[in-house]
């Protein structure tokens, strides 16, 4: 299984769903949002040259002013070819800080490492874990007419056994500490900081991140483990502005519980959260744009939804994957391509 391609593929299998004519020839495409982890989606500071992505609320690339959908800060950070206008743009959390050149990890080494870490996911379900339902293929003007064309649910069966280990027991501990809606600032309890770090930890013990922390060691990223965990928390778990409040989302937030963000879903890329969500009535599925072709876990699905009336147009997810491994993956991505995921 080649895993840096399947990530791929369902990064532009999502852009792709949601494309218009006039974006189709003119505009570069990109995977989903669950990249800019230390971004804001309505600044350019930061993504100054970023790909296109069908789903950002407004643009930085070269092509934006012709569109005529650049970010309302366009020009304070970016000139005109699109790249930093000043070091004053760069995110708070650089690339400096988490990586160095774009060329000291190769697109050969990527393919390597991610594809040892899915031979490391030890924990992902098993064919006879997961049952699910996708029922109808949703073109690009079905999904921006946002209608549920999926009667049923998407999970028909899940083995809850799964959550019972304690890298998705520390996982889904985590799922309820968030609320959801952008700019309101978010109070992180003494509690909820403990089942962060418990969750550190057990993954931690996964062969799967000791791999991944083998490799940055070896490509001189972190001296010791200490560091490399002292990252983890920082990009995952520190929080930054989203919205107009500060400190009202984080890395963990965005990608994995989901958000809204002007009465849209933000993020959510996370098969537990649906599911569990979904088990509660709160998510109501409305059909899939795309459907890997794999025919063992982890799969990818790109999917339509409701979270209790608020719309994902166009989503995706990784089915049937443990939580490390996911959040290896997108610590890889981020790491070795910031702004690139």
């Amino acid at each position: 299984m080649k895993t840096w391609i399947l990530l791929l593929t369902a990064g532009i299998a999502c852009s792709m769903a949601s494309d218009t004519a006039e974006d189709t020839e003119e505009t570069e495409t990109g995977p989903p949002d669950s990249a800019g982890l230390y971004t804001d989606a309505d600044s350019c500071k930061g993504r100054c040259h970023e790909r296109y992505n069908r789903e950002d609320e407004c643009h930085c690339n070269t092509k934006c002013e012709k569109h005529r959908n650049c970010c309302e800060d366009y020009h304070v950070h970016c000139s005109k070819d699109g790249r930093l206008k000043d070091t004053a743009s760069r995110p708070a959390h650089s690339s400096e800080e988490f990586s160095s050149s774009h060329s000291s990890i190769t697109n050969e080494e990527l393919l390597s490492i991610s594809e040892q870490l899915y031979k490391s996911d030890v924990n992902r379900a098993r064919k006879s874990d997961i049952s699910i339902n996708p029922q109808h293929l949703s073109s690009s003007a079905e999904t921006r007419a946002k209608e549920d064309h999926a009667p049923e649910p998407l999970y028909t069966y899940v083995n809850e056994k799964l959550f019972s280990k304690p890298t998705y027991a520390s996982f889904i501990r985590l799922l309820d500490n968030y609320q959801r809606m952008t700019g309101r600032g978010e109070a992180v309890s003494a509690e909820e900081r403990k089942e962060q770090e418990n969750f550190l930890r057990e993954v931690m013990k996964t062969e799967l991140m000791k791999t991944l922390y083998s490799f940055l060691h070896k490509k001189k990223r972190y001296s010791t483990q200490e560091e490399f965990v002292s990252d983890l928390d920082k990009m995952w778990f520190g929080l930054y502005s989203r919205g107009n409040s500060e400190g009202d989302s984080s890395g963990f937030e965005h990608v994995f519980s989901g958000e809204v963000k002007k009465g849209k879903v933000s993020g959510f890329h996370n098969w537990i959260r649906f599911y569990l969500l979904e088990k509660q009535g709160l998510v109501d599925y409305y059909g899939h744009n795309y459907d890997g072709p794999w025919t063992s876990y982890p799969d990818v699905l790109g999917m339509q939804f409701s979270w209790d009336g608020y719309v994902k147009e166009v989503g995706s997810a990784f089915i049937g994957c443990s939580p490390e491994f996911e959040f290896g993956l997108y610590t890889l991505c981020f790491i070795a391509r910031p702004g690139k995921m």
